[in-house]
């Protein structure tokens, strides 16, 4: 299996963090495999597949350049870099790290996650500014719209894993981030199930980063900054809203309503901050309000408060279900 052996002084520096450019990278992923993993997914993935397969079409070297980078045994490491030291990354600053790389770099990544030669189509200097070019596109016509949203879920994960983490060390925040990986025991990270040689993170730099579409992977860079990008969970990839929301709005408030939807698993004040983009205020407010009317219960996980809903409320999102 391949795993990490993470010294004190790394895991003590690691932090989750959020990377514009991650998000557009798990996007275009899945824009080329073409099918959703989640929920969340199926909305934008139908509205923007077309447009995308179009583009590619009219762009056949820049298609044969994922295919390549992304369906071999291997990403290549050029199209899939750690994120920067900036604790507020812009995806232009991140972007720039891609379109940089040298070309000799970008043939030596595609060769390695091909496993042998590249074709001759493929054996020219532009391959970064192409996919630079095609990152910059997924990120202003499918991200970027829906980026305050996508933004939201992100920074709820990071949330819930904090709260793990302080609740129950590394091993509780990890052991679910991606399907295999676990925390070992010994200050050894297992990060899949794969027979890879192990690596020493000693005095390297280690980042968690969620994004909202179901892809991860792992990434590293020559200055020893190692990031393991991993799917947002499930329960806060959000998806299209339920069938009769405004009715709902219209009854409680689009705040209230807004907390008493996403309350289908059980959530604490801060992520449902993160996810509605609502004040802590406001979402208290809400919370105390649909606590008095029986709508929500509540209960205590750890150091945590956790709400949900009661079959009361639960009885009234069904009710605007169309009949």
């Amino acid at each position: 299996m391949g795993w990490w052996q993470v010294d004190a002084d790394t895991l003590a520096g690691s932090r989750f963090t959020v990377s514009p450019l991650a998000e557009v990278t798990a996007t275009l992923k899945t824009l080329e495999r073409g099918t959703a993993r989640h929920p969340g997914e199926h909305a934008w993935l139908a509205a923007h597949l077309p447009a995308y397969r179009a583009r590619l079409a009219a762009d056949p070297i820049t298609a044969l350049l994922l295919r390549i980078g992304y369906g071999g045994s291997w990403n290549a490491d050029f199209l899939t870099p750690p994120p920067t030291r900036d604790p507020e990354p812009s995806f232009d600053t991140e972007l720039e790290r891609v379109r940089d790389v040298r070309a000799a770099d970008a043939r030596a990544d595609l060769e390695v996650s091909m496993g042998g030669p590249l074709p001759p189509a493929l054996r020219r200097d532009d391959l970064a500014a192409r996919a630079a070019d095609i990152l910059d596109w997924v990120w202003n016509v499918v991200v970027r719209p829906d980026w305050p949203r996508r933004r939201r879920i992100i920074e709820a994960d990071i949330v819930a894993r904090t709260d793990r983490l302080g609740r129950g060390g590394w091993a509780a925040a990890l052991d679910d981030l991606r399907p295999g990986m676990r925390w070992l025991g010994a200050s050894r990270l297992r990060i899949n199930a794969y027979d890879y040689p192990p690596r020493d993170l000693g005095r390297a730099r280690l980042s968690f980063v969620p994004v909202t579409p179901g892809r991860g992977w792992v990434a590293w860079d020559e200055a020893r900054h190692y990031a393991v990008i991993y799917p947002c969970s499930g329960v806060l990839a959000d998806g299209p809203r339920p069938a009769g929301t405004e009715a709902l709005a219209r009854l409680l408030g689009a705040g209230r309503a807004g907390v008493l939807i996403r309350l289908d698993t059980p959530k604490s004040t801060s992520q449902l901050v993160a996810l509605t983009g609502q004040g802590l205020g406001s979402v208290g407010r809400h919370l105390r309000i649909l606590l008095d009317a029986h709508l929500v219960l509540r209960r205590r996980a750890g150091r945590s408060v956790l709400y949900y809903r009661s079959p009361a409320g639960e009885a009234l999102i069904a009710a605007q279900a169309p009949q």
